[in-house]
């Protein structure tokens, strides 16, 4: 009896020592997520602040930061496959992976965008005959970024009530995004000596309409990560 015992302990300090070890992990994995989060908001904030005022300056910045935001990636990346190898988690815990692993290649994804329109603005400036940023454009900017923000509230917090706003919200920033897309191209018949800037102007405007999706999808994975199913909610917001 004193024998079974004794292994019945050993198998539960086993256990709880394999427990601790996977909760240090998580927590280290979730601090470089939520830091590498910070780095990629930084860039989008340059990268509107460079449209709407021609910062050349934060553009440069902006381009400067890829290496870093590829290596953390990769870094987050390589450990959410060394946790899943060495712990094997299971239910909630693998949920917390998986959710992790897509949000990092959802950040990459912000990272590459705030780049490009970071590349335009510095062409445009470049370029003969610049188009002015419309009013318009600016706005669905500043959209995005309250998109990108309030997802990354609602990661940073788990709050799910803020990422089903964020789900909401999206109706506005596609409808807003058609009407600035519509303004462009009327602007390119008007004066088509600025075609190339206004052309510049049509991409950029879609790359802050897909940076306003990547932090949905930021807001799908905390309802996921929080409550196991996020299909209902994208639904419900259509």
């Amino acid at each position: 009896m004193a024998l079974e015992q004794e292994i019945e302990r050993d198998w539960r300090d086993g256990r709880t020592s394999v427990s601790r070890c996977f909760v240090r992990d998580m927590e280290g994995l979730w601090a470089e997520l939520l830091k590498f989060a910070a780095v990629v908001e930084e860039a989008l904030d340059r990268s509107v602040q460079a449209l709407r005022d021609g910062r050349i300056d934060q553009a440069r910045e902006v381009k400067r930061q890829r290496r870093l935001a590829d290596r953390w990636e990769m870094q987050i990346e390589q450990e959410c496959i060394r946790v899943l190898a060495l712990h094997q988690p299971v239910a909630s815990d693998l949920r917390r992976v998986a959710s992790a692993l897509k949000i990092n290649g959802d950040l990459h994804r912000l990272c590459g965008l705030a780049r490009h329109i970071a590349k335009r603005v510095k062409k445009m400036a470049a370029g003969p005959q610049p188009a002015p940023i419309p009013q318009a454009l600016e706005d669905l900017g500043l959209e995005a970024l309250d998109q990108v923000h309030d997802s990354l509230d609602a990661l940073t917090r788990a709050d799910v009530a803020l990422a089903r706003a964020v789900i909401d919200a999206d109706h506005r920033v596609d409808r807003d995004y058609r009407a600035v897309q519509k303004q462009l191209k009327q602007e390119i018949v008007l004066a088509p000596q600025r075609a190339e800037s206004l052309l510049r102007l049509v991409n950029t405007a879609r790359n802050l309409e897909r940076i306003a999706d990547h932090a949905v999808k930021i807001a799908e994975a905390v309802i996921y990560l929080e409550q196991g199913d996020s299909s209902r909610f994208r639904a419900a917001a259509r």
